[in-house]
């Protein structure tokens, strides 16, 4: 079979070597995905992550060292093209939230079948957000009990960025200030703009303002 011109490059990152082997062999079955490599914990997956770069991370959450939460953090902190989907034994939706809050575009438990993987693989890939679908109704329920604003969303550096924006600094001082690159604060704003649900700069600083994130 003849290979697409563009692939879904994609990092395994699980403690388990014959887990990792049989996600290898799935995915080997798929055209437009190639697996370029693994790694067992979270450290690992930075690392890999840096001299790889993948599309799209497929990360566990229980690992010795750092743990997927942590590694998937820091991941779309650091490198915000990098997308990461949580492949996972835990089900309990308690884990949701802090997945969803840390940057992961989705969660998909280690019982689902290889076509909701993949096909939450490719998802992920656009930019897109997948959450299958017994989780992400007890998701949407919890939020709704536990009134969580949609701001809990925002990681830490995009909170820092929120904040410049509010003050009037433009892309090119926002990168120079926190010495990073324009594309990765256009990336940023872009994504906190749709996190807050808001379609212009200037509905993001009222938003801002009203809800306490600036002072």
């Amino acid at each position: 079979m003849e290979k697409p011109a563009s692939l879904i490059r994609v990092l395994l990152v699980d403690d388990h070597a014959i887990l990792r082997e049989g996600l290898r062999a799935l995915l080997s079955y798929y055209a437009d995905i190639e697996v370029v490599g693994e790694a067992e914990d979270g450290q690992q997956a930075l690392e890999s992550v840096a001299r790889l770069s993948p599309d799209v991370v497929l990360m566990d959450i229980a690992m010795p060292g750092m743990s997927g939460l942590e590694a998937t953090r820091r991941i779309r902190e650091e490198y915000p093209d990098v997308y990461v989907l949580i492949l996972t034994q835990y089900e309990d939706e308690t884990y949701v939230l802090p997945l969803l809050q840390a940057g992961a575009s989705g969660y998909v438990p280690k019982r689902a079948l290889g076509a909701d993987l993949t096909n939450a693989i490719r998802l992920v890939a656009k930019g897109g957000s997948f959450l299958y679908p017994p989780i992400a109704t007890h998701t949407i329920q919890q939020v709704n009990m536990e009134n969580i604003p949609s701001t809990s969303l925002l990681t830490q550096r995009e909170l820092e960025i929120l904040r410049l924006v509010v003050k009037g600094k433009t892309s090119s001082q926002i990168a120079l200030e926190m010495k990073i690159s324009i594309k990765t604060v256009e990336w940023h704003r872009n994504n906190i703009m749709h996190k807050l649900q808001v379609d212009s700069i200037a509905e993001l600083v009222r938003y801002a303002l009203q809800h306490g994130l600036v002072e």
